[in-house]
């Protein structure tokens, strides 16, 4: 049985940002403390005692004390059930969290070879000892079972593929340490359970919905899907800022073009929005903007939501 926790369903800086007063994070610091949300990131097992998580998210160290499944095992001084760590980009939201892992207990990092050329060109990931911490590439288009900490196969297949995005904001105008050729920046990943046949899909980030993309979400039991703005122009509209959710690599919600018309009628058992920004008005349970969000069959879902296929 494929288990699914999420860890962390918003977008860079959670909800509330630490240094936000926009309305919804007003109201998740007072009055509706439900709203709170850690910064994008799950974990998933196929046998409930081995896990892996996809991307490391700043607030990982909350999201591991506040997931019982993660926690050493009792009487062990030194233990985590956390394999390894699938990366999909190289965004701060993706891998600061890796530093919260620095205590030399064993687990595999995979990534795509131009995330791992940031990790390796930043040196205060040195702190992650490669006696122990493993850096494995990864193939876009090339699926991969990811070993368990003793050498033995998982039993979970991992296809990575190619979606429309962009590269980490922070190598804007720097040259990239990995090349600036070809795909690797954002990667969707399907995770599978070889023994059930069991699967979802993983897309933190995602500017467009192509004809392939459509196709190959088609039929899938459950998908997380990047829900950052709900209208691309967002957070200029609310002074929250000065890019739009495209120029940022994320396609809204809503529209013609949006995620949700975008995905309407594949057939797809659960739908999911992560890395939510904190500027996005479907977070508010009462807003019309999540009336129809649900209406089209989408959840939002809070942190801690576990999920069995």
């Amino acid at each position: 049985m494929l288990r699914v926790v999420v860890l962390g369903a918003s977008a860079g800086g959670g909800v509330p940002q630490w240094n936000c007063g926009c309305a919804v994070c007003q109201e998740a610091r007072s009055e509706r403390p439900e709203l709170r949300r850690t910064q994008a990131s799950i974990a998933f097992s196929a046998d409930g005692d081995h896990w892996f998580l996809i991307n490391a998210s700043p607030d990982l160290r909350q999201q591991l004390i506040a997931t019982p499944q993660l926690h050493p095992k009792v009487g062990m001084l030194r233990h985590t059930p956390i394999a390894g760590v699938i990366l999909t980009n190289g965004e701060v939201d993706a891998v600061a969290g890796l530093l919260s892992m620095r205590e030399s207990s064993p687990f595999t990092i995979y990534a795509h070879p131009k995330v791992l050329a940031i990790l390796r060109t930043n040196s205060i990931f040195n702190v992650l000892n490669e006696k122990y911490v493993r850096r494995e590439p990864i193939t876009v288009d090339k699926a991969f079972e990811p070993d368990l900490p003793d050498g033995s196969r998982s039993g979970i297949d991992i296809l990575p593929f190619a979606v429309p995005g962009k590269g980490a904001w922070y190598l804007e105008g720097h040259v990239h340490p990995g090349g600036d050729d070809g795909a690797g920046d954002t990667l969707g990943l399907r995770i599978k359970d070889k023994a059930s046949g069991k699967y979802f899909y993983f897309l933190a980030a995602c500017a467009n919905v192509t004809d392939d993309l459509k196709s190959q979400l088609a039929g899938a039991s459950l998908i997380f899907f990047d829900g950052t703005v709900w209208r691309d122009d967002e957070m200029i509209a609310a002074g929250l800022g000065n890019k739009t959710g495209q120029a940022m690599g994320h396609i809204a919600m809503s529209g013609d073009t949006g995620a949700i018309a975008a995905l309407a009628g594949l057939d797809i058992g659960q739908k999911m929005f992560l890395h939510v920004n904190n500027s996005n008005p479907a977070l508010l349970r009462n807003s019309p903007e999540r009336e129809i969000a649900e209406r089209a069959g989408w959840q939002i879902p809070p942190d801690g939501t576990e999920i069995a296929l």
